[in-house]
């Protein structure tokens, strides 16, 4: 093949291809940066409807598009302090804010600086004699900002420090979650002033990009160099908005070369040398490329001598122990990271791969990419061992927006953990919040990305207004008024059913019956089993893989299919205790004493709630609307229906609340062996703060009484 004088043209065209059908091309490369850009605005306009001054932004290869499914990336948050004015000069001090001063001195390292902390009435530092917190302490006679704060904060999440970021690793099926503490500079970083200036062969970045770039400013992380002399005072500069804007303006054969580098790092080189390079330093080599070579060198035809340039480029950086960071190029990503033996092996690898002119790459294992291209070269399309570009197409789509769904469901969470029990606290905060969404929703522009999060957030709220409207009716009237009634209809869209059935349980309680049975019906026919996906972000959990119909629907739209395939988890606070049936109830006292004091705190507040995962509610909702209607056939439909809801649907968050309420309509039944055995399996699934615990002893004291002989 290596004696085809159009050999790199047809192995650059056909590596194209096998890289389109694993989903690196512009249609899903868009449709991962929305949905990522779409997540992080929803998630900072929680926190800010939370009273809390943060930003949290999504950067890194999911957000970019520059990944795979089978590359697994990590998601990297960076949750950026927004109440700090951090400054490089004197000028931008602002009375009555926590002013901090970058310094950058001798002892400091290119691309790193010190934060000293200021006076907020005065443009003065802070004296020396009076520091406020831990945080801080004194060197070389200024208050300066340690950077161990983010330990403090990760030692209380039970997260794992790995270099600025604070991960959650370890679960099974979730992909693990970095989330670096930042705080953010108005102004571009002084260092990084030239890189405005330099133009390079390639003509890029454009002047117009740099001139957005210059807006952003700079973020400052709290993470050391490697050689630094201040290991616990250092804090890295970071342009990740400004990469973000380059990433961005990247064609599909720089993304792609990118997502090649990465695998290629991954499947040869860090595996054999301790993970010595990074996928940033590959980022950085790419930027370093493009700006140095013509432009039109960036086409698919010539994916792979793209490809061997930056390697060698690579290679260079390795030779020189010095990979420049881009914008700040005395930024060395390479020092103190590379020992003499890695230094040579890592050489010694990418001179083979550099070699074998793309041969390598028919090695490379992440998303069959190895086995495709072979089959994509010497059978074209004839054959194929692995999933056709519309299964990865459709597994990419739903994978983004079941993370959009999750991420509708823990904001949502969030929000109601805010609550207080009190009704009126309840009432006022949940109204709040509506009607600051509404106004919100309002004020943004006709197709902005903040006002599709609006939408998102929005809707699940009224059911729950509604329903604390009715319990206190209920309570009070034993009736349920018009605006409850009203809040419940705005919410009735919020998804497949769990709208549908806050309203249906609110008309149970009441004791309206034929309109319990009604909505039910509705939501029934709206719960299409094939399709609708249910959603519960109340703890962690593995992700099952979706079913067809959700992935399906997922490709062929956007965030605007949510609410017609998802079914997320119906939640009740203990306010709307009054349209709870009494069997539902207990979920919101399954904790004893001592098992609240052993609970996670920030993870585990849902459980004084009655939360209940959507099909199975639907089914004993059913099951007992039939009943207090007389109809058994349809009441025992019902409870079939319900065991197989509990037996076949994979994907329940709350299977032992399933349990427990199906136990109690076995006991209705007056088949307590059954009953009994429901709450066994209850408990195998969650052992403590369960309410099987106290449904085994109610049921065990019903038995022995059924057994006492009578009384002569």
């Amino acid at each position: 093949m290596s004696r085809d004088p159009d050999y790199y043209q047809t192995v650059s065209l056909k590596l194209s291809e096998v890289l389109n059908d694993i989903g690196v091309n512009e249609r899903m490369i868009l449709k991962r940066r929305r949905m990522y850009l779409l997540w992080e605005t929803m998630e900072t306009s929680t926190y800010r409807l939370l009273g809390t001054n943060m930003s949290l932004y999504r950067f890194g290869s999911q957000s970019e598009g520059s990944t795979t499914i089978g590359l697994r990336s990590d998601n990297d948050t960076l949750v950026c302090q927004s109440e700090s004015n951090v400054i490089q000069d004197w000028s931008q001090w602002q009375p009555g804010k926590l002013n901090v001063l970058m310094i950058q001195d001798e002892t400091t390292s290119p691309g790193y600086c010190l934060l000293q902390w200021l006076r907020n009435d005065e443009p003065l530092p802070l004296p020396i004699h009076h520091i406020p917190n831990s945080k801080l302490t004194v060197s070389r006679g200024k208050v300066l900002l340690k950077n161990t704060l983010l330990r403090e904060i990760a030692a209380i999440e039970g997260r794992v420090i790995n270099g600025p970021a604070a991960s959650r690793q370890g679960r099974p099926g979730i992909a693990d979650q970095d989330h670096v503490l930042a705080f953010h500079c108005k102004s571009w970083p002084a260092e990084a002033q030239p890189w405005l200036e330099k133009q390079g062969i390639g003509r890029w970045p454009t002047e117009d990009m740099k001139r957005y770039c210059e807006t952003t400013g700079c973020f400052v992380v709290p993470v050391s160099s490697k050689n630094g002399q201040n290991e616990e005072l250092e804090w890295r500069i970071s342009t990740s908005h400004a990469q973000r804007c380059l990433m961005f303006s990247l064609n599909i054969t720089k993304l792609r070369c990118y997502i090649l580098m990465k695998m290629i790092l991954k499947t040869f080189i860090n595996p054999q040398c301790d993970g010595v390079l990074s996928s940033f330093m590959c980022k950085t080599v790419l930027f370093h490329c493009i700006q140095n070579t013509n432009s039109n060198n960036w086409v698919q035809s010539n994916l792979l001598p793209c490809l061997m340039c930056c390697l060698t480029v690579l290679q260079n950086f390795v030779r020189q122990e010095n990979c420049p960071h881009f914008v700040i190029p005395e930024n060395n990503l390479m020092a103190g990271r590379i020992s003499p033996h890695n230094k040579v092996r890592v050489f010694e690898i990418l001179q083979k791969i550099i070699q074998s002119k793309g041969r390598a790459l028919l090695e490379i294992p992440f998303d069959d990419l190895g086995t495709r291209l072979q089959l994509k070269i010497n059978m074209g399309e004839a054959f194929q061992y692995h999933g056709t570009p519309a299964q990865m197409f459709a597994e990419i789509s739903s994978l983004l927006l079941y993370n959009i769904i999750s991420d509708i469901s823990r904001n949502h969470k969030l929000l109601l953990e805010s609550m207080h029990d009190g009704n009126e606290m309840v009432y006022k905060r949940l109204s709040d919040f509506t009607l600051t969404l509404t106004r919100m929703y309002r004020a943004m522009g006709f197709n902005s990305l903040e006002k599709s999060a609006v939408r998102l957030l929005t809707p699940l709220l009224p059911s729950s207004l509604g329903s604390v409207i009715a319990s206190h009716d209920i309570y009070t009237t034993g009736s349920i008024s018009p605006e409850a009634l009203d809040w419940f209809s705005v919410g009735l869209n919020s998804d497949v059913s769990s709208g549908g059935l806050k309203l249906a349980s609110a008309l149970y309680c009441v004791g309206d019956m034929e309109r319990a049975e009604f909505v039910l019906r509705n939501t029934e026919e709206k719960y299409d089993l094939n399709t609708t996906e249910p959603v519960c972000a109340c703890y962690d959990h593995p992700v099952n893989y979706p079913r067809p119909g959700f992935m399906h629907k997922c490709n062929t739209g956007n965030e605007e299919v949510i609410k017609h395939i998802t079914a997320f988890c119906v939640r009740f606070l203990r306010c709307e205790i009054c349209c709870v049936p009494k069997e539902l109830q207990y979920e919101m006292f399954r904790s004893t004493q001592e098992e609240r004091l052993e609970r996670d705190e920030i993870s585990d507040f849902w459980m004084d709630w009655a939360v209940v995962d959507s099909l199975p509610y639907l089914y004993f909702l059913q099951y007992k609307t039939y009943g207090a209607l007389h109809r058994m056939a349809d009441q025992q439909c019902a409870l079939a229906n319900l065991v197989t809801s509990i037996e076949t649907e994979q994907t329940l968050t709350h299977r032992e609340t399933a349990l427990n309420l199906l136990g109690q309509c076995m006991e209705q039944e007056n088949q307590h062996i059954d009953a009994l055995r429901c709450y066994m399996i209850s408990l195998n699934i969650r052992a403590r703060s369960n309410a099987a615990n106290f449904l085994i002893c109610r049921l065990i004291y019903v038995l022995f009484n059924m057994q006492e002989p009578a009384p002569n």
